[in-house]
Parts: structure tokens; C-alpha cells; sequence
């Protein structure tokens, strides 16, 4: 077990915050199952633990840092917050702002999954289109954000968002006194470095790896290299975790608090969605099968280990998820 920088001073959180983050958030994100799953870890040779964080009204973790940081921006006076999103963190963002009365602006890429454009709308939010991922609605969102004088929420960065997915890792080491080995998904880094940030601080012989895809592998290959490196495209179905310029803040901190990160192939996260349907009776999006896939692609080093990994989202659409899982088993 290697960690890259010593000294949990280094992170920008702070456990003090992490546990205030909990009276912030809807009870509805709280306390997630964290189920054992014999079927699924005979499958792969090791002990499973699936931490469900799809259960919800934004079905993903997201809305645990929302709900941290509309509170926030409520607190500083905001009437109005806007964020650039896959999906995820815009529907949960759209949830949290009108819990607390603010008007809440999304800003996604043309390319955004329909299924999760609709449900952000649904919740009240204005969605705006623009540019061709990710990285490009980043932009407008800051734009829109300056021009409007709104609060800007940018996952990540915006510290809050990490505080309240740290609160996954406070309940993964209260709730498992076995806990060994965390699988986290990377995209951003909120989860990853809030879990890692927790978990590290409170079990720190607990092993943290985030994955990546190869298709979206700019924070994995800046974690790598102990700086920003950015990539020029993004080709992967996981759009919760695709990005291509990582945050230098939020790679000082992975530094920190993850062990490794490790990158996986688009047929992995496929297959994992499957066996996570077919020995768990779980349907969820490909970002929340990165943990599956990993230990798929490298059996030798789980094996006989026990296995934490989150599933972080389950906002796929039925016609992506025949093709992706059903389809194949059918053929």
C-alpha cells in the first residue's frame, strides 16, 4: 500500500465538517445500504459489499454534496445557483435548491443523456444545451454564473460537494469493522476524495482505489504523473465520470487519500453492469460498475479480499441498458 503524499493537513477537508455536513443533508441520502452479496462475490473471488447509493429521488450519491452545498449558498444569501453537469449533479442540484427556495440553472453538454436531462427539468430547474461535453458546459456555466451574479457550484472545487460525499465514508468504517479494500468511481474527485478523506482518517489501514475508465482517464493519468494532465476527448459510456481537465485542488487531495487508481476497459464496465443485475438484482449506470470492472480486470489482487465498492448512480436509460446488458446475454 503506497499513498503518493503523507498528511491528511495537506486535504483541504476537515472531519469536523464532514460530521456537520450530516444535519445538513435530507435524511433520504443518509445511512445507504451497505449490502453483502455472497452471489456476486462468488462470481469474483472475493467478499462483496455493494454500498447503494441509488435509492433515492435523484437515484445517486450526488445528492448528499447538494444538499451540502445549497445550504451554504443559502447561508451566504444566494437566491440563484448554477452548475455544468453530466446529469446527476443537476438533477440533485435542481432537488436541493428547491428544498431550500433557490432557483437552480443547469448547464449540460448537447450530448447529455436525454433520460437524465428530463428528470433535472422535472425537478424544476432551467436546463440550458451547450457544447460537446462536459468540460465545454463548464464554461458556460461560469459565464452564466458571472454575468447573472448567481452562486456557482462547481463539483469538485466547490468544497461543500466533497464534505457531503465524505459522509459515505463515515458510514462505510461506523458500519463495517472488517472494512479492507474501498472501490470507488473517479470523475471529478468529490467522492473519491471525500471518502478517501474519511475513510483514511478514521480507518487508516483501509486500502482506497478510484477508477477510472480508459475512455475518460485524465484524473487517473494525473494521479499518475503527481500533475494536471488533460486529455482531448472523452469515449466511454460512464458519463457520470467523464471529464478531461482535471482540478489541480482536487488532485492534491487524491494524492493524498487514494492508494491507487486504476483505469478500466468499456467491455468491464459492461459486463460488471450485467453481473451487478444478474447476481445482486441491481440496475445501474456505468459509473456505478467501475468497482465490478476493476476487480474484474485484475482478479489476482482482490482475491480472497473483502470488497467495498460504491454504486454511485442509477440513472440509465431502458433502451442503453438493453444494449449494454441485456442485449448480449440474449444473443
Amino acid at each position: 500500500m503506497l499513498r503518493t503524499v503523507s498528511g491528511l493537513d495537506r486535504v483541504r477537508l476537515r472531519l469536523d465538517r464532514v460530521r456537520a455536513a450530516v444535519g445538513e443533508i435530507d435524511p433520504v441520502f443518509l445511512d445507504t445500504t451497505a449490502l453483502p452479496c455472497a452471489p456476486l462475490g462468488r462470481a469474483l473471488g472475493c467478499s462483496v459489499t455493494l454500498k447503494v447509493e441509488t435509492l433515492n429521488p435523484v437515484r445517486s450519491f450526488k445528492g448528499r454534496g447538494t444538499e451540502t452545498v445549497a445550504a451554504v449558498a443559502r447561508q451566504k444569501g444566494a437566491s440563484r445557483v448554477v452548475c455544468a453537469s453530466a446529469g446527476n449533479l443537476g438533477q440533485a442540484l435542481a432537488y436541493s435548491g428547491r428544498r431550500r427556495g433557490l432557483e437552480v440553472t443547469v448547464v449540460a453538454a448537447r450530448s447529455a443523456s436525454p433520460l437524465k436531462l428530463r428528470q433535472i427539468a422535472a425537478f424544476g430547474a432551467d436546463v440550458r444545451l451547450d457544447g460537446e461535453d462536459i468540460e465545454d458546459a463548464r464554461l458556460l456555466a461560469r459565464e452564466i454564473a458571472h454575468a447573472d451574479r448567481a452562486y456557482l457550484v462547481e463539483d469538485s472545487l466547490d468544497l461543500a460537494t466533497c464534505e457531503g460525499a465524505a459522509t459515505i465514508g463515515l458510514e462505510l468504517v461506523r458500519d463495517d469493522p472488517g472494512l479492507d479494500v474501498v472501490l470507488v468511481a473517479v470523475g471529478g474527485g468529490a467522492m473519491a476524495s471525500g471518502v478517501g478523506y474519511a475513510v483514511r482518517s478514521l480507518a487508516e489501514h483501509v486500502e482506497v482505489i478510484g477508477i477510472q475508465p480508459v475512455g475518460a482517464p485524465a484524473m487517473a493519468l494525473s494521479w499518475r504523473q503527481r500533475t494536471v494532465v488533460e486529455t482531448d476527448r472523452i469515449e466511454t459510456i460512464a458519463d457520470g465520470v467523464a471529464g478531461r481537465c482535471p482540478i489541480p485542488e482536487v488532485l492534491s487531495d487524491l494524492l493524498v487519500v487514494l492508494d491507487d487508481v486504476m483505469l478500466v476497459r468499456e467491455d468491464s464496465i459492461k459486463v460488471g453492469m450485467r453481473m451487478l443485475y444478474e447476481h445482486a438484482g441491481l440496475v445501474v449506470e456505468p459509473s456505478a460498475a467501475l468497482g465490478v470492472a476493476a476487480v474484474l480486470e485484475e482478479p489476482e489482487r482482490f482475491a480472497g479480499r473483502h470488497v467495498t465498492t460504491i454504486l454511485c448512480g442509477g440513472n440509465v436509460a431502458p433502451a442503453d441498458f438493453a444494449r449494454w446488458v441485456l442485449e448480449p446475454v440474449v444473443r
